[in-house]
């Protein structure tokens, strides 16, 4: 239901945000996509790792993942096939009096309104989570959704684990704050912010909300900009492919180290070339690399052990705070790249962004235990003791 709700947002903000004609109309309907999109990034690995066999489960999250960089990839071509070249040297008054800047940015949003369609109509053909259905003691329907995933013998040893799980667990008890506080969920929970963090605040992101400052630091012209834009997307959608095909062979630990020290290496490196007034191609070469080392590591793995790590009786809530932690990571992330490129140079913020890239490694490699091909009530079980 809360996911069939984040589908109605999304065409609401659709709608809304392409229709509107002042800037207070906008920005709530781009807010109301904001609520929209937290929903369905805590809810969607979250129910995927909820629903998948151990065996599967890495690269099922990880299927969320690539949804959302196919998503990207075609708003970026979507984009790209909309606006109109622009004539001039492309700067703000010229693009504003443009097509592109008077009608092209309303059919951007409202090209929205096909996928959270489909998004919102597909939600009812999904069953609900067996563990779900489980701590609401309705062990039948469990049963059923957990025999059409693995079978009978599957189904029955994988409820009996569930209900080993929640013994303790009261369907009517709110889940307090002080069972996250508790001393076996406190470091979990940590964990679990800190790699939401680290998402976010290794960088990447930067690239893609300001790919056209990067680009034009770079020696780029507006005309090449879009094209670069889709280049990058391209990447991004490979390398998360694979991703799914490493996440269940390699393990997410040494994913997720090979890409904190990965990104870490090349934002030295492209530090390195803007202070050293380099551009064009290398950037641009950089730029790819970085976007595929985070594409098969920290993108979809973080997302992986966040759907995993967390207890069965407070999976909800502890993701939802995993979650929020991210967003606001990345609201911050975005905020200060501004002021720290104002002040640091893009090449001192590159080399600011590799030196939080170290101190994930480090972090990850000390703290994360390897989850791959365990059930998420082992996986319970080895972080309580």
């Amino acid at each position: 239901t809360p996911l069939i709700f984040a589908g109605v947002l999304f065409i609401i903000s659709a709608i809304g945000t392409g229709d509107a004609n002042e800037s207070v109309s906008f920005i709530i309907f781009r807010l109301v996509g904001g609520v929209a999109i937290g929903l369905a990034s805590t809810l969607s690995p979250m129910y995927i790792a909820e629903i998948a066999p151990a065996k599967y489960r890495g690269r099922f999250v990880a299927i969320n993942q690539l949804t959302i960089v196919i998503g990207i990839l075609l708003a970026q071509i979507a984009n790209w096939m909309i606006a109109e070249p622009v004539a001039g040297n492309g700067t703000a008054a010229t693009i504003l009096n443009s097509w592109n800047g008077q009608s092209g940015w309303r059919w951007m949003f409202w090209a929205e309104l096909v996928p959270a369609s489909l998004f919102f109509t597909l939600m009812f053909l999904v069953p609900k989570s067996p563990r779900f259905l489980a701590k609401m003691n309705k062990d039948a329907e469990a049963r059923r959704v957990l025999t059409k995933i693995g079978g009978a013998e599957y189904a029955n040893d994988e409820l009996s684990d569930i209900k080993r799980t929640l013994k303790d667990y009261d369907k009517h008890a709110k889940i307090a704050t002080a069972a996250l506080l508790s001393p076996k969920v406190l470091p979990i929970l940590t964990l679990g912010i800190v790699l939401a963090v680290f998402q976010q605040w290794c960088g990447i992101n930067i690239i893609f909300n300001y790919a056209q400052e990067i680009f034009s630091a770079a020696g780029y012209h507006v005309g090449d900009m879009l094209f670069n834009i889709v280049i990058t997307g391209s990447i991004n959608l490979i390398f998360t492919l694979v991703a799914m095909k490493t996440v269940d062979n390699w393990g997410r630990r040494k994913l997720m180290l090979l890409g904190s020290i990965g990104l870490a290496t090349v934002y030295a490196i492209l530090g390195g070339t803007y202070y050293f007034g380099f551009s064009g191609l290398p950037v641009l070469v950089l730029v790819v690399t970085a976007i595929a080392v985070y594409a098969m590591s920290l993108a979809p793995v973080t997302w992986v052990v966040l759907s995993e790590i967390f207890p069965n009786r407070l999976r909800g809530t502890a993701m939802s705070v995993a979650t929020l932690s991210l967003w606001i990571a990345c609201f911050v992330l975005v905020q200060t790249f501004p002021t720290l490129n104002d002040e640091l140079g893009t090449y001192g913020i590159f080399w600011v962004y590799s030196f939080i890239c170290v101190l994930g490694f480090l972090f990850i490699r000390k703290k994360l235990p390897e989850t791959k091909g365990k059930s998420l009530e082992e996986i319970e079980n080895e972080l309580n003791n």
